[in-house]
């Protein structure tokens, strides 16, 4: 049995809320970061201003209706102002089915442009230091009472939980499922695991968090693989891809989770960021590959499946001597879900001629990213406790959602 990959922060209160009365359940939250600011303008690219081709001269991405240029290199367009970087591809068909939603220009007031403090602040939902220590995503389980006693409520893939599920509801840090799963001569599994539970059948804290793991362990014996389907994309061969896929299996064993978190690192390219080969290329290739396969395995679960995809900052509107881009401000975040009004690039864009530019040279922040978290914690996770989510911030509802 191996647990070292294994952990939880139920020990770490933090802030404790009364939670509201007994709630019906809301859709399963997947909340996919962007580690190290990812340059969303090449991204979702704004290839019908001309003003960002003249940032870009060497790393813009070429027009739809480029023809100097091979189709496959230029931008696909989406609605005749933004289109997808060509490697976005895999992502048209929760695009045409009216599942994808983007807003751009969006991003956290912090304009400090610091990795650190700008993923602390967001993760925390809070504009300032001052703010409460556990995350956004902690308080809305502290808040919400769905009357689950699953062990796995919320779980973090990765090595420890992400800033924003800290909190007074216990998550689970995981790996790989294979790995916390008891195998071997079952009658032999079975006396372990009532060798286990004799041992932490106390009333001490010890026993209390080994009852815990062993509760863990058990729901994770009953979660199979899920079987590969022909028709769905394949998912990349990836630390971000295979937990992709272990989200799926605990999603369709339905044990009770309700919150998944799952980072993709190596965004921060201020040298040789590639246009469509290189750092950025190979991590977006991974994104939408990863996001393609998971969207085209839960498709029957669209309905009650909000994923959000967000970074803690953009990139600088203008490329730097060393073909890259330095910190920017505004950001970009991605909604998948078939409870979205429509599909389409949503927020006000800003626009990129020097008069629009915030600070030294960015994109600026048009809409604030707790208006979409908030509006998802409302609409799509029964939770209406908003101003106790996002403390001292009046959420705006965009009204993107159903």
């Amino acid at each position: 049995m191996k647990t070292q990959h294994i952990s939880q922060t139920s020990r770490k209160p933090i802030l404790t809320f009364a939670p509201e009365k007994t709630a019906p359940r809301g859709d399963i939250l997947v909340v996919v970061f962007l580690r190290g600011a990812a340059d969303v303008l090449n991204m979702v690219v704004p290839h019908g201003e001309d003003e960002y081709y003249n940032l870009r001269p060497a790393l813009g991405i070429p027009r739809p209706d480029d023809s100097k240029t091979k189709v496959e290199e230029r931008a696909i367009d989406l609605d005749g102002f933004f289109g997808f970087h060509p490697l976005f591809k895999p992502l048209l068909p929760a695009w045409q089915e009216g599942h994808l939603g983007i807003v751009h220009a969006c991003g956290a007031p912090d304009d400090s442009h610091s990795h650190f403090k700008s993923q602390e602040l967001m993760e925390r939902g809070v504009e300032n230091e001052q703010g409460p220590a556990s995350g956004w995503i902690g308080r809305h389980l502290a808040t919400l009472n769905t009357n689950n006693p699953s062990p796995m409520r919320a779980i973090a893939l990765g090595e420890l939980p992400q800033r924003s599920l800290y909190g007074s509801t216990p998550v689970s840090s995981l790996r790989s499922i294979e790995d916390f799963q008891l195998h071997g001569n079952e009658t032999a599994v079975l006396q372990m695991q009532a060798a286990l539970s004799s041992l932490y059948s106390g009333d001490d804290l010890l026993s209390g968090l080994g009852r815990e793991t062993l509760g863990i362990l058990d729901t994770l014996e009953k979660i199979k693989p899920i079987a590969p389907n022909p028709q769905s994309p394949n998912y990349p061969d990836s630390t971000f891809g295979h937990g992709l896929r272990e989200i799926a299996s605990i999603i369709k064993a339905e044990i009770g989770l309700e919150v998944a978190a799952i980072d993709l690192d190596g965004w921060d390219t201020h040298f040789a960021q590639g246009v469509q080969s290189g750092q950025m290329p190979r991590l977006m290739q991974n994104l939408a590959d990863g996001l393609a396969a998971f969207h085209a395995e839960m498709i029957d679960h669209a309905d009650k499946l909000t994923v959000v995809v967000m970074t803690e900052f953009g990139r600088r509107a203008y490329e730097n001597a060393s073909l890259g881009t330095d910190h920017g401000h505004g950001g970009m975040m991605m909604l998948v879900s078939g409870k979205l009004k429509s599909t389409g690039v949503f927020g006000e864009w800003p626009g990129l001629a020097p008069h629009q530019l915030y600070g030294p040279g960015d994109l600026a922040v048009t809409t604030d990213y707790r208006d979409i978290l908030g509006e998802i914690c409302m609409k799509r996770l029964n939770n209406p406790a908003v101003e106790r989510i996002f403390p001292n911030y009046a959420v705006n509802m965009s009204g993107y959602f159903l």
